[in-house]
């Protein structure tokens, strides 16, 4: 009996280390090639836009940059993401609290309402902004008849600009929320908390990572729109072209140099923006551990 436990111990020993050695070989080609396919995808055309902007010389780069086109440009690309990112974090926290914490007809309509710029085109999105803002849209009479001009200027930029980052903030923090359950806050209640010392004594705490993760997201996303922001802008250099707008004019008008080293600046932002988001990822993993424990 005991040679037979042997024997058969002794199998498995020797089958072991051939199974392990192709998983092995399998998650090592698995790993090769999803870095080759994300070095042709995405390391190769980032370097490359580098290479390009500073293919004439640092003079010429530096130049490009500081040029006041592309300052203007800049400059309205963060003031839409310093509205539109507040914006939506305060909608986003208010609909994930409503979502998870509470019961109520048309939860279901609400959660599709906030998916809702996932599925439309960012170019729908615009064109919706124009048939209602515009000079001949639904609202645009009344809107110049006292003066006040939405499409072809900045606030039409920010309501594109906050209409395709809703669901982030919103998306990040619904399922956080829905896992967390009500406990911590009836109790709360219990002790006679009232409703802002519960929102910011323990719901704030548990969901202050994701709640950061979802803000990175929406600015990342808020700093690079294209479509949307193209529709309602009008294009009017040093007014209202964001970054990536200002991009697309200096490469149609083949000034190559210029528009990858201003599309460097956008690469750098959003290489930041990456670098926090990893930042929030391993703080948030470091702290899972403890919470569970405790």
């Amino acid at each position: 009996m005991a040679g037979a436990i042997t024997v058969h111990t002794s199998e498995e020993a020797s089958k072991r280390p051939k199974h392990i050695t192709e998983t092995g070989l399998v998650r090592w080609l698995l790993i090769g090639i999803a870095l080759l396919f994300l070095g042709l995808i995405v390391v190769m055309p980032l370097i490359s836009v580098f290479i390009e902007a500073f293919k004439k010389g640092i003079d010429v780069y530096i130049a490009s940059i500081t040029e006041p086109d592309a300052l203007s440009a800049l400059k309205l690309t963060l003031i839409v993401a310093l509205i539109a990112v507040p914006v939506n974090t305060i909608f986003g926290v208010a609909a994930a609290w409503a979502i998870s914490k509470f019961r109520f007809r048309g939860k279901n309509i609400l959660i599709t309402l906030i998916d809702l710029p996932f599925a439309v085109s960012p170019v729908i999105s615009g064109l919706i902004y124009v048939l209602l803002f515009g000079a001949q849209g639904f609202l645009g009479p009344w809107l110049d008849e006292r003066g006040i001009q939405i499409i072809f200027a900045v606030p039409g930029i920010v309501l594109a600009t906050v209409f395709v980052t809703v669901p982030f903030v919103a998306r990040e923090l619904i399922p956080l929320m829905q896992a967390q359950g009500v406990q911590e806050e009836e109790a709360a209640a219990s002790l006679g908390a009232k409703g802002w010392q519960i929102f910011w004594r323990v719901t704030v705490p548990n969901i202050k990572w994701g709640l950061l993760y979802g803000v990175i997201l929406c600015n990342a996303r808020a700093m690079g729109e294209f479509g949307a922001v193209s529709v309602v802008s009008g294009h009017i250099r040093g007014e209202t072209n964001t970054l990536p707008l200002h991009i697309e004019i200096l490469y149609n008008e083949y000034q190559f140099s210029a528009s990858f080293a201003v599309a460097s600046l956008l690469v750098m932002l959003a290489v930041i923006t990456l670098i926090v988001k990893s930042i929030v990822e391993w703080k948030s993993n470091q702290q899972k551990p403890v919470s569970q424990s405790n």
